[in-house]
Protein backbone atom coordinates (compact mmCIF):
# COMPACT_ATOMS: atom_id res chain seq x y z
CA UNK A 1 0.00 0.00 0.00
CA UNK A 2 1.42 3.31 -0.87
CA UNK A 3 1.99 5.76 2.12
CA UNK A 4 3.51 9.09 1.90
CA UNK A 5 7.50 8.79 2.06
CA UNK A 6 7.79 11.35 4.83
CA UNK A 7 5.59 10.04 6.96
CA UNK A 8 7.71 9.24 9.97
CA UNK A 9 8.30 13.15 10.03
CA UNK A 10 4.81 14.13 10.80
CA UNK A 11 4.42 15.39 14.48
CA UNK A 12 2.96 13.46 16.93
CA UNK A 13 2.23 13.86 20.69
CA UNK A 14 -0.78 15.97 22.67
CA UNK A 15 -1.44 19.34 22.84
CA UNK A 16 -1.52 21.42 25.38
CA UNK A 17 -4.98 21.86 27.71
CA UNK A 18 -5.08 25.35 28.33
CA UNK A 19 -7.71 26.63 26.14
CA UNK A 20 -8.02 30.38 24.28
CA UNK A 21 -11.70 31.67 24.20
CA UNK A 22 -12.56 31.93 20.53
CA UNK A 23 -13.40 29.68 17.29
CA UNK A 24 -12.09 28.22 14.96
CA UNK A 25 -14.04 28.15 11.75
CA UNK A 26 -12.72 25.25 8.78
CA UNK A 27 -13.22 24.67 5.22
CA UNK A 28 -13.95 21.44 3.57
CA UNK A 29 -12.56 20.61 0.84
CA UNK A 30 -11.99 16.52 0.65
CA UNK A 31 -8.01 15.92 0.07
CA UNK A 32 -7.49 19.51 0.13
CA UNK A 33 -8.04 19.07 3.99
CA UNK A 34 -4.29 18.27 4.51
CA UNK A 35 -3.95 21.52 4.46
CA UNK A 36 -5.68 23.00 7.39
CA UNK A 37 -4.37 18.98 9.30
CA UNK A 38 -0.98 21.02 8.80
CA UNK A 39 -1.99 24.01 10.10
CA UNK A 40 -3.71 22.70 13.18
CA UNK A 41 -0.91 20.55 13.99
CA UNK A 42 1.19 23.68 14.28
CA UNK A 43 -1.18 25.65 16.15
CA UNK A 44 -1.59 22.43 18.40
CA UNK A 45 2.31 21.87 18.83
CA UNK A 46 2.29 26.15 19.75
CA UNK A 47 -0.39 26.51 22.11
CA UNK A 48 -3.32 27.56 20.36
CA UNK A 49 -5.86 25.81 21.30
CA UNK A 50 -9.12 27.65 20.53
CA UNK A 51 -12.37 26.66 23.09
CA UNK A 52 -14.38 26.03 20.03
CA UNK A 53 -14.42 24.39 16.29
CA UNK A 54 -16.57 24.48 13.84
CA UNK A 55 -15.76 22.59 10.66
CA UNK A 56 -17.67 21.44 7.64
CA UNK A 57 -16.29 17.73 5.58
CA UNK A 58 -12.54 17.52 5.94
CA UNK A 59 -12.96 20.36 8.40
CA UNK A 60 -15.22 18.34 10.48
CA UNK A 61 -12.80 15.59 10.14
CA UNK A 62 -9.83 17.33 10.73
CA UNK A 63 -11.50 19.62 13.86
CA UNK A 64 -12.24 16.80 15.70
CA UNK A 65 -8.69 15.44 15.96
CA UNK A 66 -7.93 19.23 16.55
CA UNK A 67 -10.50 18.86 19.62
CA UNK A 68 -8.81 15.62 20.90
CA UNK A 69 -5.65 16.91 21.27
CA UNK A 70 -3.87 14.73 19.15
CA UNK A 71 -1.12 16.25 17.01
CA UNK A 72 -0.66 14.56 13.26
CA UNK A 73 -3.30 12.05 13.65
CA UNK A 74 -5.51 13.58 10.83
CA UNK A 75 -2.28 13.72 8.34
CA UNK A 76 -1.17 10.36 9.63
CA UNK A 77 -4.35 8.33 8.70
CA UNK A 78 -4.87 9.92 5.59
CA UNK A 79 -1.42 9.82 4.76
CA UNK A 80 -1.45 6.20 5.20
CA UNK A 81 -4.44 4.83 4.35
CA UNK A 82 -5.30 6.92 1.47
CA UNK A 83 -5.05 3.70 -0.89
CA UNK A 84 -6.62 1.34 1.32
CA UNK A 85 -9.43 -0.22 -0.61
CA UNK A 86 -11.55 0.22 2.62
CA UNK A 87 -11.25 3.85 2.59
CA UNK A 88 -10.81 4.51 -1.37
CA UNK A 89 -11.82 1.90 -3.67
CA UNK A 90 -13.39 -0.99 -4.55
CA UNK A 91 -14.31 -2.47 -0.72
CA UNK A 92 -15.57 1.16 0.14
CA UNK A 93 -17.81 0.90 -2.40
CA UNK A 94 -18.98 -2.84 -1.59
CA UNK A 95 -19.53 -1.49 2.32
CA UNK A 96 -21.54 2.00 1.96
CA UNK A 97 -22.42 2.20 -2.13
CA UNK A 98 -19.57 5.16 -2.42
CA UNK A 99 -16.04 5.43 -3.74
CA UNK A 100 -15.01 7.06 -0.27
CA UNK A 101 -16.21 5.47 2.78
CA UNK A 102 -16.31 8.07 5.59
CA UNK A 103 -16.78 5.75 8.03
CA UNK A 104 -13.60 4.41 8.06
CA UNK A 105 -12.46 7.51 9.42
CA UNK A 106 -15.30 7.64 12.26
CA UNK A 107 -15.65 4.08 13.10
CA UNK A 108 -13.19 1.89 15.31
CA UNK A 109 -11.62 -0.21 12.49
CA UNK A 110 -8.97 -1.46 14.50
CA UNK A 111 -6.17 -0.13 12.07
CA UNK A 112 -6.54 3.53 13.31
CA UNK A 113 -4.79 5.26 15.61
CA UNK A 114 -7.54 5.16 18.72
CA UNK A 115 -9.25 8.85 19.48
CA UNK A 116 -8.56 10.53 22.80
CA UNK A 117 -12.70 10.01 23.28
CA UNK A 118 -12.56 11.32 26.91
CA UNK A 119 -10.77 14.75 25.92
CA UNK A 120 -12.58 15.24 22.51
CA UNK A 121 -16.05 14.86 24.64
CA UNK A 122 -14.60 17.46 27.08
CA UNK A 123 -17.36 19.87 27.87
CA UNK A 124 -15.13 22.73 28.35
CA UNK A 125 -14.38 22.08 24.07
CA UNK A 126 -17.29 23.42 22.03
CA UNK A 127 -17.23 21.30 18.28
CA UNK A 128 -19.80 21.43 15.49
CA UNK A 129 -19.72 19.36 12.36
CA UNK A 130 -21.99 21.26 9.50
CA UNK A 131 -24.25 18.96 7.32
CA UNK A 132 -26.78 19.75 5.23
CA UNK A 133 -30.17 18.28 5.21
CA UNK A 134 -31.60 16.68 2.43
CA UNK A 135 -35.34 17.48 3.12
CA UNK A 136 -35.03 21.24 4.29
CA UNK A 137 -31.87 21.69 2.14
CA UNK A 138 -30.94 24.01 4.54
CA UNK A 139 -27.25 24.03 7.16
CA UNK A 140 -27.63 21.81 9.76
CA UNK A 141 -25.60 22.23 12.95
CA UNK A 142 -24.32 19.35 15.01
CA UNK A 143 -23.00 20.06 18.48
CA UNK A 144 -20.92 17.35 20.34
CA UNK A 145 -22.59 18.32 23.67
CA UNK A 146 -26.54 18.54 22.05
CA UNK A 147 -26.19 14.59 20.65
CA UNK A 148 -27.26 12.19 22.43
CA UNK A 149 -23.20 10.37 22.84
CA UNK A 150 -20.03 10.56 20.90
CA UNK A 151 -21.52 8.02 18.36
CA UNK A 152 -23.91 10.42 17.35
CA UNK A 153 -21.92 13.07 16.86
CA UNK A 154 -19.36 11.09 14.94
CA UNK A 155 -21.97 10.10 12.84
CA UNK A 156 -22.44 14.14 12.30
CA UNK A 157 -19.30 14.17 11.26
CA UNK A 158 -19.54 11.26 8.58
CA UNK A 159 -22.84 13.13 7.90
CA UNK A 160 -20.82 16.44 6.78
CA UNK A 161 -18.36 15.05 4.85
CA UNK A 162 -20.61 12.36 3.06
CA UNK A 163 -20.66 13.84 -0.60
CA UNK A 164 -23.73 13.87 -3.17
CA UNK A 165 -23.70 12.17 -6.28
CA UNK A 166 -21.31 9.72 -5.17
CA UNK A 167 -22.67 8.76 -1.94
CA UNK A 168 -26.13 7.50 -0.58
CA UNK A 169 -26.98 10.23 2.29
CA UNK A 170 -26.21 9.47 6.26
CA UNK A 171 -29.53 8.97 8.18
CA UNK A 172 -29.33 10.56 12.21
CA UNK A 173 -32.52 10.41 13.67
CA UNK A 174 -34.03 9.10 10.67
CA UNK A 175 -33.41 12.13 9.00
CA UNK A 176 -30.87 12.21 5.82
CA UNK A 177 -28.26 14.37 5.57
CA UNK A 178 -25.41 14.98 3.20
CA UNK A 179 -21.95 17.79 3.09
CA UNK A 180 -22.47 20.31 4.88
CA UNK A 181 -21.03 22.26 1.90
CA UNK A 182 -23.87 21.79 0.09
CA UNK A 183 -25.63 24.54 1.64
CA UNK A 184 -22.61 25.88 3.76
CA UNK A 185 -18.57 25.88 2.97
CA UNK A 186 -17.86 28.28 5.26
CA UNK A 187 -20.04 28.20 8.52
CA UNK A 188 -18.14 31.87 10.05
CA UNK A 189 -21.69 32.59 10.64
CA UNK A 190 -22.35 30.48 13.64
CA UNK A 191 -19.01 32.06 14.93
CA UNK A 192 -20.27 35.27 14.77
CA UNK A 193 -24.34 34.20 16.02
CA UNK A 194 -22.61 32.44 18.91
CA UNK A 195 -20.49 36.11 20.03
CA UNK A 196 -17.35 34.94 19.52
CA UNK A 197 -14.84 38.13 19.81
CA UNK A 198 -11.42 35.89 17.98
CA UNK A 199 -12.36 33.77 14.97
CA UNK A 200 -10.23 32.28 12.87
CA UNK A 201 -11.08 30.85 9.60
CA UNK A 202 -9.12 28.42 7.42
CA UNK A 203 -9.85 28.22 4.37
CA UNK A 204 -8.60 25.50 1.76
CA UNK A 205 -7.77 27.67 -0.87
CA UNK A 206 -5.79 30.00 -1.98
CA UNK A 207 -6.46 33.52 -1.58
CA UNK A 208 -7.98 34.90 -4.75
CA UNK A 209 -10.26 31.56 -5.55
CA UNK A 210 -13.52 32.16 -6.85
CA UNK A 211 -15.84 29.18 -8.30
CA UNK A 212 -16.32 30.01 -12.10
CA UNK A 213 -19.14 27.26 -12.65
CA UNK A 214 -22.48 28.15 -12.74
CA UNK A 215 -23.63 25.27 -9.37
CA UNK A 216 -24.42 21.67 -9.89
CA UNK A 217 -27.46 22.29 -12.45
CA UNK A 218 -27.11 18.55 -12.73
CA UNK A 219 -29.07 18.79 -9.29
CA UNK A 220 -32.18 19.12 -10.49
CA UNK A 221 -32.42 16.00 -12.51
CA UNK A 222 -30.82 13.94 -9.65
CA UNK A 223 -32.75 15.14 -6.59
CA UNK A 224 -35.68 17.20 -7.60
CA UNK A 225 -38.30 14.41 -7.08
CA UNK A 226 -36.78 13.38 -3.69
CA UNK A 227 -35.31 16.28 -2.29
CA UNK A 228 -36.39 19.20 -4.17
CA UNK A 229 -35.03 21.49 -1.74
CA UNK A 230 -31.58 20.09 -1.42
CA UNK A 231 -32.12 20.22 -5.44
CA UNK A 232 -32.33 23.86 -5.61
CA UNK A 233 -29.64 24.78 -2.87
CA UNK A 234 -27.23 22.70 -4.98
CA UNK A 235 -28.10 24.62 -8.20
CA UNK A 236 -26.86 27.95 -6.10
CA UNK A 237 -23.51 26.74 -4.32
CA UNK A 238 -21.66 28.39 -6.37
CA UNK A 239 -23.03 32.01 -5.61
CA UNK A 240 -23.41 31.07 -1.97
CA UNK A 241 -19.87 29.79 -2.16
CA UNK A 242 -18.37 33.27 -3.77
CA UNK A 243 -20.67 35.37 -1.58
CA UNK A 244 -18.65 33.49 1.90
CA UNK A 245 -15.64 34.31 -0.06
CA UNK A 246 -16.16 37.66 -0.15
CA UNK A 247 -17.59 38.35 3.43
CA UNK A 248 -14.82 36.76 4.90
CA UNK A 249 -11.96 38.49 2.94
CA UNK A 250 -14.16 41.78 3.93
CA UNK A 251 -14.57 40.77 7.62
CA UNK A 252 -10.40 39.99 7.29
CA UNK A 253 -9.98 43.36 6.60
CA UNK A 254 -12.16 44.77 9.02
CA UNK A 255 -10.29 42.77 11.64
CA UNK A 256 -13.48 41.26 12.67
CA UNK A 257 -11.70 37.74 11.81
CA UNK A 258 -8.85 36.14 10.90
CA UNK A 259 -8.69 34.22 7.55
CA UNK A 260 -6.12 32.47 6.30
CA UNK A 261 -5.57 30.72 2.84
CA UNK A 262 -2.63 28.14 1.13
CA UNK A 263 0.26 30.88 0.56
CA UNK A 264 0.36 28.94 -2.88
CA UNK A 265 -2.06 27.31 -5.45
CA UNK A 266 -1.69 23.37 -5.56
CA UNK A 267 -3.68 21.28 -7.95
CA UNK A 268 -5.13 18.58 -5.59
CA UNK A 269 -7.65 16.31 -7.52
CA UNK A 270 -11.12 15.40 -4.98
CA UNK A 271 -9.41 12.15 -4.46
CA UNK A 272 -6.28 12.97 -4.77
CA UNK A 273 -3.77 9.76 -5.34
CA UNK A 274 -0.21 11.32 -5.50
CA UNK A 275 0.62 10.80 -1.96
CA UNK A 276 3.65 13.03 -2.82
CA UNK A 277 1.46 16.01 -3.44
CA UNK A 278 -0.84 15.33 -0.27
CA UNK A 279 1.94 15.17 1.85
CA UNK A 280 3.35 18.28 0.25
CA UNK A 281 -0.11 20.45 1.18
CA UNK A 282 0.31 19.29 4.55
CA UNK A 283 3.88 20.73 4.93
CA UNK A 284 2.33 23.77 3.34
CA UNK A 285 -0.30 24.28 5.64
CA UNK A 286 2.05 23.98 8.73
CA UNK A 287 4.96 26.08 7.28
CA UNK A 288 1.90 28.76 6.64
CA UNK A 289 0.98 28.51 10.46
CA UNK A 290 4.45 28.59 11.72
CA UNK A 291 4.99 31.43 9.11
CA UNK A 292 1.76 33.49 11.46
CA UNK A 293 2.13 32.60 14.82
CA UNK A 294 3.20 36.33 15.44
CA UNK A 295 0.26 37.66 13.65
CA UNK A 296 -2.23 34.68 15.09
CA UNK A 297 -1.02 35.90 18.93
CA UNK A 298 -1.39 39.29 18.34
CA UNK A 299 -4.73 38.64 17.38
CA UNK A 300 -5.68 36.20 20.01
CA UNK A 301 -4.19 38.56 23.00
CA UNK A 302 -5.80 41.63 21.83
Amino acid sequence: MRVYSGIDRIPSGQASEDLIEGCLVLEGGAFRGLYTQGFLDAMMENGLNLSAVIGVSAGALGGVNYAAGQIGRSARINLTYRHDSRYVGLRAFLKSRSILDVSFLTEDRGVLEPLDEKRFMDPKRRFVAVATDCLSGKTAYFEKGNCADIGEILLAVRASATMPYISPPVYINGRPYFDGGCSCKIPYQWAMDNGYRKIVVIRTREASFRRQDSGRRGAEKIYRRKYPLLAEVLSRETEIYNRQLEETTKLDREGRMLVFCPSEEREIDLVEKDMEKLGSLYCLGRSDCLASLEKLRDYLDA
